[in-house]
């Protein structure tokens, strides 16, 4: 059985930090490439940054140079530590590992950017 846990999310002022986990189980994440989606209220759900399973990463434009994502393989781990946190961060950040024709999802953690 595949799973996908999320952590990290919360309450935080903007100008501040968070670090969202995604702990994988039931699959070989080693294999997998891994990204971190958002979706807020009333908006479709956007790829905020992904890495692939040799390490690569890749970011939306608007978290660029704020976000960076990373994978522990040794922990079957993705992070995303996200600084710089501003209002439109606001959103449910969803895990989502994919190989293949595989694609998994996480049930997903709430940030809130907020004063």
């Amino acid at each position: 059985q595949v799973q996908l846990v999320e952590s990290g999310g919360g309450l935080v002022q903007p100008g501040g930090s968070l670090r969202l986990s995604c702990a994988a189980s039931g699959i070989t994440f080693s294999l997998y490439a891994m990204g971190w989606y958002r979706q807020a209220p009333g908006k479709q759900r956007e790829l905020v940054a992904d890495i692939t399973s040799g390490g690569m990463s890749n970011y939306v434009d608007s978290v660029k140079g704020r976000f960076t994502i990373s994978r522990d393989n040794t922990k079957n781990t993705v992070y995303l530590q996200m600084n710089s946190l501003k209002p439109e961060d606001t959103a449910a950040y969803y895990c989502n590992s994919k190989f293949n024709s595989l694609s998994y999802w996480g049930q997903g953690t709430q940030v809130t950017v907020s004063s």
